[in-house]
Parts: C-alpha cells; sequence; structure tokens
C-alpha cells in the first residue's frame, strides 16, 4: 500500500481469497539514532511509537516493543549485558523492559519537565543517565530503582550523554546546545571542567582503549582530539564536513588496506557528504576516503571488526573491515511505491523503484536487501526481461539504465545506460520474445527504440508524440507497441519502422496504463476518468462494454489473467489496481501497491463494478447527523439533570472531555460525592472501563487531576478487584496511575473506609 509504505506479496486461488504469502514493511524511521546489541546479534531502532530489534543474520524482526499510549519514543538505550531496554516517550515516563519476552518490568515517571533527548547506560548497567530538552541531567539506579543525581548547569537541550569507559572515574560526559562538553564528577555531582573548542553541539564522542584520549566531532566541520588528563585539548583536525559520527580504529589490527599507514590513533568519521574517511589524530591527515553512500550514523562492531553505518534514507550498511566491503545490507524505510517487479530465474527476488534515486532487490526467502546506486533522480519505472535475469529502469534524470542479475550469487549490477532523453523518462518496456531492445517513453514526448546488447547503442527512430507518455506495452511476438499519453489516446506503433499504425481514442482524460491481451488481439487501456475500453487492433473498433472504476482518481494500472492461470475453460480474467501491481505467472502472485483491486472475467462481456461512492458518503452523512443528533440529546440531558444518560452519551460519542465536563457538572452539585457514586454505578461495565481509561489522561492534567481521582475512588471502592481484572488492559491502566497519583493523592481527602490511607490506595492499584 502506497500510503503505508508497504511491500505485500499475495498469493491467490480461484477457489480461496486472496492472502499474505510474505510482506516487506518499513521498521526504521523518524531520527537516525540506532544501537547494536553487545553480542553483535541485533539491531535496535525506533519506529514512531515501537522499538524493532532486528536480527543480523536473517534480517527479520524478532521482536517489535510498542508504547501503549502510542506516544513517540524520543529516546532508549540497551544495557551493555543486553539484558534491559529502556525507552522514554513523550508522555514524560520512562519504560523498562525485557525486551526478549517483549514485557514492560517498570515504569517510573521521569522527572524531566519536558521529553528525554538522550540516554545511555554504564558499562556495569547498573547506571542509567537522561538527559532533558530542559538543559538536566538525570541519574537513575536502574537496579534499587531511584534517583541518585540531579545535574543542573547545561544550557538548552541535552543531546548527548556518555560515560567514561573507565568506571573507577565516575565521570560523565553531555554535550548541550551550547557547544561545551561538560564533564561530570559523580561523587559531588559537579562540573569540573566544560571542554571548548567546537562552535557548534558535539554529536559524538570516542575514547581511546587507555581512557587518556577523547575525540570528539561536530557539525562545525572539525574533530578535536582531547587529553583528558590535562583536559585541553592536543589538536583540531578540519574535516571540511558537518560530522556525525566518529570510530576509533583498534590499533591491533592492520588497516593498510583502509590507507593507514603508521602507528597512532587512527578514526573514522561519517558526515554530510555521505563519505566514509580515515583520519590521523597526530599529523590531522586524511588517510583515504572510503565509500560515498550518504551516511548519517556511525557504530562500531568490534567483536567482528565491522562498521554499522546509517544513510540519509534509513538504510543500514555494515561493512567489514579492513576491506570495507559492504557485507549487508537492510532497508528501514521505502518511502513512497511508485513500480515493482520480480526478478529472477524462478521469481526469488524483487527489484522496487520508491521515491528515491536508488533501486532496492529484496530477496523474498530472507529479506534481505541489495541497493543499487546509479540514477541521480527519482526512479519511476522498471521492466524486466522474459527470463529475468535482467531489467531496465528509468528516472526522472532523463535516462535509463540496464541491469543484470547473477543469477547463482543474486548480486546485480549495472552493464548499460542511455541518456538521450532530453526530460524525464517516465515508462520503460522491455521485448518479450528475447533480449533484443527496449522502448522508453519520456515527457520531452518522444518514444526511443533501443537495440541491444551490451553496450547500450544509439537511439532509433524518434516517433514525435502529442504529449507526455505514461505507459507502454510490446505485443506478445515483439512486432507491435502500444502507447499511452497524456493527450486522452493511445498510439499503435511497428516496430519493424517504428511506422504509426493507429489511434485509439474516447477517454476524457489522460492514459495511464495500455496492455494486450496475452490471447487476444486486442488492446486494453485505462484512463484518469475511471474507465477501461477494450479495443480490437485490427479495425482499431471499440468493444461495446466500458468498465466504470469505483475510484475517484481513476485507473492507474490493470493486468489480464490468462485462463491457464485460473484452469478455466472459456474465461480471460481481468485485474485492476488503483495504484500499480504486477502478475506472477504461475499461482498469480500479485505484489503491490495500490488501495483496491478489483477481479473481472472477460469474454466478449464485462460485469461492471458497483460504484459505493454515493453509498458512502450516505453513510458518512448519516453518521454526521447522527453525531449531531446525539451532542443535542446530551445538552438536554445536562439541562435536565439526568447525568447517567448523559454521561452513556458521551461514552458512546467516545468523546472524554465531553464526558469530563458531565464529572465535572455533577461534582459541583451540593451532593456532588454522592451523586457522582450513584450515577458512576449505574453504568453498564463497558462504560466504567471506558471511564477507567479516560481517567488515565485525566490524571496527567493538574486541572482534572481531581475529577480523576474523584472516579477513580468510586470505582475502587465499590467495585470488587475480580470485577476490575475483568476489564480489558487494566494492569496497563492502573501502571500508568501510579506516576501521577502520588502528587495528587495529597489533595484528594479518601472518605471511604476502604481506602483511608495512601499506602492502602497504592495497594488497591497494583
Amino acid at each position: 500500500q502506497v500510503n503505508d509504505h508497504l511491500i505485500c506479496l499475495f498469493s491467490y486461488a480461484v477457489s480461496s481469497q486472496v492472502k499474505y504469502s510474505c510482506y516487506i514493511c518499513i521498521f526504521y524511521v523518524f531520527c537516525f539514532s540506532i544501537q547494536i546489541s553487545h553480542d553483535e546479534q541485533y539491531i535496535v531502532c525506533t519506529c514512531g511509537p515501537k522499538v524493532n530489534i532486528l536480527q543480523i543474520n536473517t534480517g527479520k524482526i524478532l521482536h517489535s516493543i510498542e508504547q501503549d499510549d502510542q506516544e513517540d519514543i524520543t529516546s532508549f538505550s540497551l544495557s551493555p549485558d543486553d539484558e534491559m531496554l529502556v525507552t522514554a516517550s513523550r508522555a514524560l515516563l520512562l519504560k523498562q523492559w525485557d525486551w526478549k519476552q517483549e514485557k514492560c518490568t517498570r515504569l517510573w515517571r521521569a522527572i524531566h519537565n519536558v521529553p528525554v533527548a538522550s540516554m545511555t547506560f554504564d558499562c556495569t548497567s547498573t547506571l542509567l543517565a537522561t538527559g532533558g530538552c530542559d538543559g538536566s541531567i538525570k541519574l537513575w539506579d536502574v537496579v534499587k530503582q531511584y534517583c541518585t543525581h540531579n545535574l543542573r548547569r547545561s544550557s538548552g537541550v541535552v543531546h548527548l550523554v556518555e560515560f567514561h569507559p573507565d568506571i573507577s572515574r565516575l565521570q560523565l560526559f553531555s554535550s548541550s546546545v551550547d557547544c561545551g562538553i561538560r564533564i561530570w564528577d559523580l561523587r559531588t555531582s559537579k562540573c569540573i571542567c566544560v571542554l571548548e573548542s567546537h562552535y557548534s553541539a558535539a554529536t559524538a564522542l570516542a575514547f581511546s582503549p587507555d581512557g587518556q584520549t577523547l575525540i570528539s566531532s561536530g557539525r562545525d566541520k572539525i574533530c578535536s582530539v582531547w587529553d583528558l588528563e590535562k583536559k585541553a585539548v592536543k589538536r583540531t583536525v578540519p574535516v571540511y564536513e558537518a560530522v556525525e559520527g566518529v570510530v576509533l580504529l583498534p590499533g591491533t589490527s592492520d588497516f593498510s588496506q583502509m590507507g593507514v599507514k603508521g602507528e597512532g590513533l587512527h578514526f573514522v568519521t561519517a558526515g554530510s557528504k555521505g563519505v566514509l574517511r580515515v583520519w590521523d589524530s597526530s599529523s590531522a591527515r586524511c588517510e583515504d576516503d572510503l565509500d560515498p553512500r550518504s551516511l548519517m550514523h556511525l557504530l562500531p562492531m568490534p567483536q567482528s571488526n565491522r562498521l554499522a553505518t546509517v544513510t540519509a534514507e534509513h538504510n543500514l550498511l555494515i561493512y567489514q573491515m579492513p576491506a570495507l566491503t559492504v557485507q549487508q545490507q537492510f532497508v528501514g524505510y521505502n518511502d513512497d511505491i511508485l513500480d515493482v517487479k520480480f526478478l529472477g530465474k524462478d521469481d526469488t527476488h524483487i527489484v522496487v523503484a520508491t521515491n528515491s534515486s536508488q533501486l532496492k532487490v529484496f530477496e523474498l526467502a530472507t529479506n534481505s536487501c541489495q541497493i543499487l546506486y546509479g540514477h541521480t533522480d527519482t526512479v519511476l519505472s522498471i521492466d524486466v526481461f522474459r527470463k529475468g535475469s535482467m531489467f531496465a529502469s528509468c528516472a526522472k534524470d532523463n535516462s535509463l539504465r540496464l541491469w543484470k542479475m547473477d543469477l547463482k550469487s543474486g548480486h546485480v549490477h549495472c552493464v548499460a545506460q542511455g541518456s538521450r532523453h532530453s526530460n524525464a523518462v517516465g515508462s520503460v518496456a522491455c521485448s518479450r520474445l528475447k533480449k533484443a531492445f527496449l522502448v522508453s517513453g519520456s515527457q520531452d514526448c518522444t518514444i526511443k527504440v533501443w537495440d541491444l546488447p551490451n553496450p547500450l547503442p544509439d537511439v532509433g527512430c524518434e516517433p514525435v508524440l502529442m504529449t507526455d507518455v505514461n505507459s507502454m506495452t510490446i505485443f506478445p511476438n515483439d512486432k507491435l507497441l502500444a502507447s499511452g499519453s497524456q493527450d486522452r489516446s493511445a498510439k499503435l506503433w511497428s516496430l519493424a519502422d517504428m511506422s504509426l499504425l493507429g489511434v485509439f481514442r474516447g477517454h476524457s482524460r489522460g492514459v495511464w496504463c495500455v496492455q494486450f491481451s496475452p490471447v487476444d488481439q486486442v488492446l486494453a487501456k485505462a484512463s484518469a476518468d475511471g474507465s477501461i475500453k477494450i479495443w480490437i487492433i485490427q479495425d482499431f473498433s471499440c468493444l461495446k462494454v466500458t468498465i466504470v472504476s469505483c475510484s475517484q482518481n481513476g485507473i492507474n494500472s490493470f493486468l489480464w489473467c490468462t485462463n491457464n492461470n485460473f484452469h478455466s475453460s472459456k474465461k480471460t480474467f481481468l485485474f485492476i489496481g488503483y495504484g500499480c501491481c504486477v502478475f506472477f505467472p504461475r499461482c498469480l502472485y500479485m505484489l503491490y501497491s495500490f488501495s483496491a483491486l478489483v477481479c473481472l472475467y472477460f469474454s466478449l462481456s464485462f460485469s461492471s463494478c458497483k460504484d459505493v461512492t454515493e453509498v458512502e458518503l450516505a453513510e458518512e452523512q448519516a453518521k454526521q447527523e447522527d453525531q449531531v443528533l446525539k451532542q443535542q440529546e446530551l445538552s438536554d440531558l445536562l439541562h435536565e439533570k439526568k447525568y447517567v444518560k448523559a454521561l452513556g452519551v458521551a461514552i458512546s460519542l467516545n468523546q472524554p472531555h465531553t464526558a469530563l465536563r458531565v464529572i465535572r457538572e455533577i461534582r459541583q452539585q451540593e451532593d456532588g460525592i454522592q451523586e457522582l457514586e450513584k450515577t458512576l454505578l449505574k453504568l453498564r461495565q463497558d462504560q466504567k472501563e471506558s471511564l477507567l481509561r479516560y481517567c488515565v489522561v485525566w490524571n496527567t492534567n493538574s486541572r482534572s487531576c481531581l475529577d480523576a481521582q474523584a472516579v477513580l475512588q468510586v470505582l475502587l471502592t465499590h467495585l470488587s478487584p475480580e470485577e476490575i481484572l475483568q476489564y480489558q488492559a487494566t494492569r496497563t491502566h492502573l501502571e500508568a496511575l501510579i506516576p501521577y497519583t502520588g502528587g495528587v493523592l495529597f489533595l484528594l481527602q479518601l472518605s471511604s473506609p476502604m481506602i483511608n490511607t495512601r499506602d492502602q490506595y497504592f495497594w488497591l492499584l497494583h
């Protein structure tokens, strides 16, 4: 689906429904921060309100931890012993997870007044440091579960915190927007020094093995080498780019292949130019430029002598040192999916064009990915030759490229390219019988025929079209070519001399897709006006039946399916997709990125789709009218002081704010406590459950916390534990109430004999 950036592989049988075969989805977005487990088996990364744990060997997501409140995760940290994972969200809560069991083991309220921007563990997995956007740093003992330090001298967001690797020093390093690197003595809770050399915030810190030297990087295009004994800068290395990550190379290995020639400290940087660079810290000389991949983050993997990098497009690349070969590649984010095709001898791979200049080749068995570089602008279309080992791509960079896959290794490389178009190339089609030629259509209003094999020769004939070419297809015998364009017509060409044989007209908007039937001499073309028309290519006459699309955006793509694929003797099926789709001929696998799919059959006539647009609009209008009536009913009930019905209507509308208004009106009565108790006890069980869920949100706000506590007092006083445990997500709701209840409890007088002390109240919540 295009909007969700998913690639879904479907299998279909005539006697069964469409079902998933496999899917490829996004697992890493929004920030460039990742973490690798100590055993180097897993990658931890964030995806909105979720933390995904990716197994490096298989490329599969083993665990996915999601916030119950659906708040985005602002920071996270995995302990060095790989046992604990702590996350911080915008709800100002810290959660400790047993990530292997996907279970939250502890939840507590962060003392920060604003979201946590950074966090890290010390080497013993005992202390956790959190840096907030309010300029404060908190240290937590995660074993004994209490806050040990509150450090307040930073200005602005604390975006980087790191413990000194020598735990006996008890030092913490932090960086904020004031460009200084602060060293904190945890014995005295004081800042003992501010390292000032950068003119922008420090982005990464790397310590030498002996702990005496620190290398810091920043977006001010320099790296600083610090003597931690003298608290002074030893050397400033100009790197001429904003650096996002720095890693020290171990001195025990031979890195001559990376340009390292002498002894001393050498470090690798990754920055805005997207190039890995090796630097000598003593001479400030760049030893070598390594791999241009738009790199934005850099992490060491010392046990396996590898480097993990993050690109600007959220791709994860793992390099093997010292040869610095790309060992593995993971695609964290696909963006909009523009085209997909099957690839390989037995359709073992798919090639995907997203809103990017890079092509992605996925192996369906393992989800491993190969990223293909070459185009300099967005790739718009791809097509595969019959045997599946070669394919062509075209892009907005006015060029097309020919790619070939090694069937044994699965490696894909570019074998030829053509760049004779003067505008973006929007469509490409490959010959069907053999690898003889390919055809490209461009926004320069031309179609070009390219003869193969490699290298790609000069262009053949260039017939001039009326407007942009949107789609092309080649007849099964490789003698005819059909093209659809924005001038609302389709044209039929002879591939022998590229002469125009005829024009198919009749649509009121541009033609987006044209396809020859695999069994009959007919051409189908789909338009943005929401219709498909079938034409006989001998006399250019149109069959009388037109299929009207259910989508207001028209039909973007469709395909034919012959009777062999469905084991049917008389019918030919037509699949229509409002997006893009691919047909897999053996058992009809469907690889798609569209929002609707319609299956029709063709035997001299078509059965039409049912247009449900008016029905959907009528249903939506009925819902809106019902909402208005319920709102009016709610106002009348409040005026008549029929609070039970009013509260029930507010809950049925799923409007927590309206329910809160009803609760407040009840509490403002002279006998408000008794009236509230009487009203709440008359509610159904599902309404009480919804009210408990609303209280979790109300309890976090100082203006509504007393109302929430009043409701909780009634529910927890008059309902037995067995009744409360029958509610859905009871444990989650009560755990969310605990962090905000401690301060509120002293403002609320609990009159019930069941709850007369603070300890009893928390016991009941537990």
